[in-house]
């Protein structure tokens, strides 16, 4: 631990002490408090100030936070009168002292509010709660988005790349975060402590966990990897519990299987471009035989998007097929036949590769996830997840996205300014033309 951040722990223990055993409870109400700390000029009142708002939120209902954020919205917003009007002072008079003006009021002042909470002992994180209570009430109060949009910017600098700190997770560290592990994993459910050690003990597994200092026991987003002598085609084959496990000197490929994102209040702010370039560099770096980093992911919408297809056409063979694929069960799933296999790679290639939203790049948001850090579209497997989860949102297939380190910048380039789709020849060789969009002008970029 530096200096810095010792003396910066023991203030606010200090701080901590001395709110608890000595200040009395504040019976102000939330709004009140709010223009109480943005008042407040001493770093003490304010502490004191800010510590009471937080608490009397954490305390509150759902009708008392909704309340909360209502105000934020409209009590706390910008004075559009004081802008315009320091604009055209700012105008006629390029100043130092008018640029000073015109940026006291050209951001909401409950930007400021969220700084001033944000220096609180444990404001960060009461922050990143505050957000999760926030986006779930979204729906109710259409005025809320733009302090949403506020949080977003914030927690866009706060957590910005340079400030997070990746660290390895193995079955030596602290149990408080291997819990954390086990309730964050979103791709493929951790049944138990031994399933845990599954992935974490044997010598051919890795997980790594990005972390913010004023967060050190929350992981913020963790990627599990698997060393492997090929590149794998199928979730069981990585989790086998019989498998024969690889010697890390002698893995060939690092396959990145399970991205989990943690915190739901840092919705919109991406690290996961960082966390896969820096394992992958880390990786490299210590064990130099791997030349492959690819992962093994899920395609979580394509159930759904064929779903549409056929109640849009209830006749046609995209019907057909997602009536076939509705019924696998992990018990049938080796009955489909090679028709009915080759259809369904087929309408993923389609997916993937034709079908786009509104504002550029694949509907489906792994694909934009991976692509927009840069990974090429590499192998559709039949069967990659045989699970009943599996079979019923992808109709069990699972795709590999490729992560050349020498290319993967160019391609995150192109994907960003055009969004266009970096697939292998064997993928866009899948596309049939039996399944192509009508009227749709598309083009398949590779």
């Amino acid at each position: 631990m530096s200096r810095i951040s010792y003396f910066q722990d023991m203030l606010s223990s200090l701080f901590e002490r001395r709110t608890s055993s000595s200040a009395k409870p504040d019976t102000r109400g939330m709004l009140a408090l709010c223009n109480s700390l943005l008042a407040d000029t001493g770093e003490v009142s304010g502490l004191q100030t800010g510590s009471a708002l937080l608490a009397k939120y954490s305390r509150a209902d759902r009708e008392h936070k909704l309340a909360f954020f209502q105000s934020l919205a409209s009590d706390f917003d910008i004075d559009t009168e004081a802008l315009a009007k320091r604009t055209s002072e700012y105008e006629a008079d390029r100043s130092a002292s008018n640029l000073t003006r015109l940026l006291e009021v050209a951001e909401p002042r409950r930007q400021e509010l969220l700084r001033r909470l944000n220096g609180v002992p444990g404001g960060t994180e009461a922050l990143v709660r505050m957000r999760e209570d926030l986006l779930e009430i979204l729906n109710r109060d259409a005025s809320l988005a733009r302090v949403d949009v506020d949080f977003e910017h914030l927690f866009s600098s706060w957590f910005n790349r340079g400030f997070l700190v990746l660290r390895p997770i193995d079955w030596t560290t602290p149990a408080h975060i291997l819990e954390k592990i086990i309730k964050y994993e979103a791709v493929h459910a951790i049944d138990s402590w031994d399933d845990l050690r599954r992935r974490l003990q044997p010598a051919d597994r890795r997980c790594f966990a990005y972390f913010h200092p004023a967060m050190p026991n929350e992981p913020l987003i963790f990627v599990e990897v698997a060393l492997t002598a090929a590149i794998a085609g199928s979730i069981q084959a990585v989790l086998a519990e019989n498998r024969d496990p690889v010697l890390p000197e002698d893995a060939a490929a690092a396959i990145f299987y399970s991205i989990s994102n943690c915190q739901k209040g840092l919705r919109g702010v991406s690290f996961g471009n960082f966390l896969i370039k820096q394992v992958a560099t880390d990786l490299a770096s210590s064990l130099p035989r791997i030349r492959t980093f690819i992962t093994l992911s899920p395609i979580p919408g394509f159930m759904t998007w064929l779903k549409a297809q056929a109640e849009a056409e209830p006749e046609g063979e995209q019907a057909a097929l997602y009536a076939v694929a509705s019924e696998l069960t992990p018990d049938n799933a080796d009955e489909a036949t090679p028709e009915v296999v080759a259809g369904l790679k087929s309408l993923v290639a389609r997916y993937f590769l034709q079908e786009q939203r509104a504002s550029g790049g694949p509907i489906d948001p792994v694909a934009r996830f991976h692509l927009g850090n840069g990974a090429s579209l590499r192998t559709i497997h039949w069967l990659g997840d045989r699970s009943q989860n599996g079979l019923r949102s992808s109709a069990g297939m699972m795709v590999n996205y490729l992560y050349d380190l020498k290319s993967v910048d160019a391609n995150h380039e192109a994907y960003s300014r055009d969004r266009k789709v970096i697939a292998s020849r064997e993928v866009r060789s899948l596309l049939d033309a039996r399944f192509e969009p009508q009227n749709s002008g598309k083009q398949v970029n590779g």
